[in-house]
C-alpha cells in the first residue's frame, strides 16, 4: 500500500504500521491519507463517507486539512461526514466530537448540509441509534465507509467500544447506544461490523503516553474484551496504524 510514495508496512495479517517520525511528521501523514481517501473515493464514485473520530489527534487534522493548502485539493460538495462515536450530550455542548469536528473547520467547507449527519445521543441514544443506522444505510446504499478514523483510548477502547461492555458483542448492526459502567454514561458508537468493513481503517496513536498500551496491544494475545481495539481490521480489510515515534514500542513482526 503507498499513500503518495509512502510505503506502507505489513505488522500482521490485519494491520498495517506507519511510523512516520515525530508528531509534526505524524500529522502530516495523517492529513495526506485523508486527502488521498478523499480524491480516491470521489474520483471512483463520485462521493466521499468518512466517519470521524474525536480526540486531540483529528482536531489537529481537521484543523489542517479544512485550510490551505488541502483544502482546495478535496471536492467538499461531494463529501458525507458521519461520526464513529458521540458522547451523550447536545451538540453545543463542550465535550461533542460533532462540535469539535464543526468547530475544527469543516463548518467553514461548503458541504451540503443534508452530506451531515450528527449522532443525536443525548437523548432516547437506542432509538436514536437505530435510526442512524438507517440514515448510513440510506446515504452510503450497498457501499462501506471510504474512510473511519479512530483514536486508542488508555484502556484500549476505541470509538465507545469500552472494555467488558455489551457493545462488544453487537451483531447484525452497524449502530449501537452503548452503556459505559466505568464512565457510568451511555454513548452512541459504530460497531465492529460498520468499522471492518471500511475501506479504510486509520488508528492515529500520539504521545508517550500511549506507548505502555500500544505494546501491549499489538504485541499480547487477542483479548478484546479487556483491549476491545484488537478486534479492528480483518483479513479482507486491514486497519493502518498511524504512530509517532514517541508512541512506538520496539515492536517486531510476531
Amino acid at each position: 500500500m503507498n499513500i503518495e510514495n509512502i510505503t506502507v508496512n505489513s505488522f500482521d495479517e490485519r494491520r498495517d504500521l506507519l511510523i512516520p517520525g515525530d508528531e509534526t511528521a505524524t500529522l502530516d501523514l495523517c492529513i495526506r491519507h485523508f486527502v488521498s481517501c478523499a480524491r480516491g473515493a470521489i474520483e471512483s464514485h463520485g462521493a466521499f463517507f468518512v466517519a470521524l473520530s474525536g480526540g486531540s489527534t483529528p482536531k489537529a487534522l481537521y484543523q489542517k486539512v479544512t485550510t490551505s493548502p488541502y483544502s482546495e485539493q478535496i471536492d467538499w460538495e461531494k463529501v458525507y461526514l458521519f461520526w464513529g462515536d458521540e458522547r451523550s450530550v447536545p451538540p453545543d455542548h463542550a465535550d461533542s466530537n460533532f462540535k469539535m469536528a464543526m468547530e475544527a473547520g469543516f463548518a467553514q467547507m461548503p458541504i451540503p448540509k443534508e452530506h451531515i449527519f450528527r449522532m443525536i445521543a443525548e437523548e432516547n441514544i437506542e432509538e436514536n441509534a437505530l435510526k442512524y443506522e438507517e440514515k448510513i444505510q440510506e446515504n452510503l446504499k450497498d457501499r462501506p465507509f471510504d474512510l473511519v478514523i479512530l483514536g486508542m483510548g488508555e484502556d484500549g477502547h476505541t470509538a465507545s467500544l469500552f472494555p467488558q461492555t455489551e457493545g462488544l458483542k453487537a451483531k447484525d448492526r452497524l449502530v449501537i447506544a452503548n452503556f459505559i459502567p466505568q464512565k457510568n454514561t451511555w454513548r452512541m458508537s459504530l460497531t465492529y461490523e460498520a468499522i471492518n468493513s471500511s475501506l479504510n481503517i486509520a488508528i492515529y496513536v500520539i504521545g508517550a503516553a500511549k506507548k505502555n498500551i500500544l505494546e501491549e496491544v499489538l504485541t499480547s494475545e487477542l483479548q478484546p474484551e479487556r483491549y476491545p481495539i484488537q478486534l479492528i481490521g480483518t483479513k479482507e480489510n486491514k486497519a493502518l496504524w498511524i504512530i509517532d515515534k514517541a508512541a512506538a514500542p520496539e515492536i517486531t513482526n510476531k
